[in-house]
């Protein structure tokens, strides 16, 4: 039990890399995390109009790469990009941090294309009729009307979403990173081979705690609101005062 517990709790050890993960640890994290989901929300949202498309060859690719980004381990795409990219020599790829947000957008992508395609696809067909009938286009529809109500829709989606690319980012250090450049996930695993001893793992799970904890709160938060909003009975006309006739009499 002594061997158990100092294996996981030696405090001086969690004491000696806390700096190190909160530091630039979670920075670097929070940049693969963050700019990852915004490339993967543009690459989403257009793999979802494409899948949404009466055309099949626009179709037909959104669906073919939706099913291979989202059926292969995260570990094989990204190491498969990783090694498609350095063997290509694409010279401002070359450091694994660009590697490693586009290999984690592509993924998002997938995902998130797919949470747009279904939140679009919740909204009730008569929003499009009624704006074809004021005279908009399909395009504008879309634009102005069914989207920003889908995308509202899935919002508790897309903070779930991002919960998952913050630990999918754990798994960038296949590509290779020097010290300035190690996330959260690679600092405590350094530091757990130096030492024999995975508290400085333990110490970079509580790390990812601290960012995931409070986002399910979140989507939890705007999950309640959204489904209070949508309980809300419409507010009803007030009815007209009755005016008593003698009144009106002159």
């Amino acid at each position: 039990m002594n061997d158990l517990l100092h294996n996981f709790f030696d405090w001086q050890l969690i004491g000696d890399v806390l700096p190190d993960l909160l530091t630039y640890g979670l920075r670097n994290t929070l940049i693969l995390s963050v700019l990852s989901a915004l490339l993967g929300s543009v690459i989403g949202m257009v793999l979802a109009i494409m899948s949404l498309s009466s055309r099949p060859w626009l179709r037909a690719p959104a669906r073919v790469y939706t099913d291979i980004f989202r059926g292969m381990p995260a570990a094989l795409t990204i190491l498969m990009i990783g090694e498609g990219v350095f063997s290509a020599q694409i010279s401002w790829l070359a450091s694994p941090y660009p590697v490693a947000i586009l290999a984690l957008s592509l993924m998002s992508g997938a995902y998130i294309g797919e949470i747009f395609r279904s939140g679009i696809q919740s909204v009730e067909k008569g929003q499009g009729e009624a704006c074809r009938a004021l005279g908009m286009t399909h395009g504008q529809a879309m634009r102005l009307v069914v989207v920003p109500q889908g995308v509202r829709r899935v919002l508790p989606a897309m903070v779930n979403q991002f919960i998952a690319i913050i630990k999918d980012s754990s798994l960038v250090y296949f590509l290779g990173l020097i010290t300035s450049q190690r996330e959260l996930f690679r600092i405590g695993q350094d530091d757990s081979v130096a030492t024999g001893n995975l508290s400085p793992l333990l110490a970079t799970g509580l790390c990812y705690l601290l960012l995931t904890v409070p986002l399910t709160h979140l989507v939890n938060y705007i999950d309640r609101r959204l489904r209070d909003g949508s309980r809300r009975p419409a507010a009803t006309p007030e009815e007209p005062s009755l005016v008593d006739p003698k009144e009106v009499l002159v």
